[in-house]
């Protein structure tokens, strides 16, 4: 099997998996991040563990450049004002009542356990995610196919990962909506990296973006 098949399988199946068992399985939040964990980071570690070239592709990842990551936090703190302020902007347009029994009943995510949540998601599920669908699904997936295919696969499967989660939650059209907005933010992630070859600039925006949602959240659970 190619590089190229096996990396697009991976995601692909990892990322529909993850969808399926959050769509109809609902596992406890606290259940579902070692499962993440396999999926997102030692599965992917099997293919660059493998691939002797495709391993210092994998290190590559990880060395820290000072190019873009001024920008990126400034962006950053750009997207936590608008995804906040977005919130406040349509809280009578869209309904947000159904978010947190959502996280309850689907996730045991409650107003007490909130903060623990927050910050994994923050911390350690944006690392996760930018290590799998930039570092993996991006650009080790651009040297084996072309620029536009990496860029459409990743952030398409960036969005199809969410389903299974945001499902119940808003109605279509606020779904629809949703999932078009990460697909273009998969895309600004990914384009983000490029210069660097590394996933440091999409993850600290990655960061403030999960920020914003928490800040909403704990808005939505009362905290606030």
């Amino acid at each position: 099997m190619s590089k190229k098949i096996s990396i697009m399988l991976s995601v692909l199946l990892f990322s529909i998996a993850i969808t399926l068992i959050d769509a109809f399985i609902h596992p406890n939040y606290f259940v579902k991040i070692p499962i993440k964990i396999l999926f997102f980071l030692a599965l992917p570690m099997l293919f660059f563990a493998r691939n002797k070239e495709a391993f210092n592709d994998f290190k590559k990842l990880f060395i820290f450049k000072k190019g873009g990551i001024f920008k990126a936090l400034l962006l950053g703190v750009g997207v936590y004002a608008v995804i906040v302020g977005g919130y406040f902007l349509t809280r009578n347009i869209i309904d947000f009542s159904n978010v947190t029994s959502s996280l309850t009943e689907g996730m045991g995510i409650t107003a007490n356990n909130f903060i623990y949540v927050s910050l994994y998601i923050s911390l350690m599920n944006s690392f996760l995610e930018e290590f799998f669908f930039r570092g993996f699904g991006f650009i080790t997936l651009k040297k084996h196919t072309s620029r536009k295919v990496a860029y459409i696969f990743s952030s398409s499967l960036f969005a199809v990962y969410h389903i299974g989660m945001l499902v119940g939650m808003f109605d279509i059209w606020a779904l629809m909506l949703l999932l078009f907005g990460l697909i273009a933010g998969g895309c600004i992630f990914n384009y983000l990296n490029e210069s660097n070859d590394n996933i440091y600039p999409s993850w600290f925006v990655h960061m403030f973006a999960n920020f914003a949602i928490n800040t909403v959240g704990f808005i939505l659970f009362g905290v606030l």
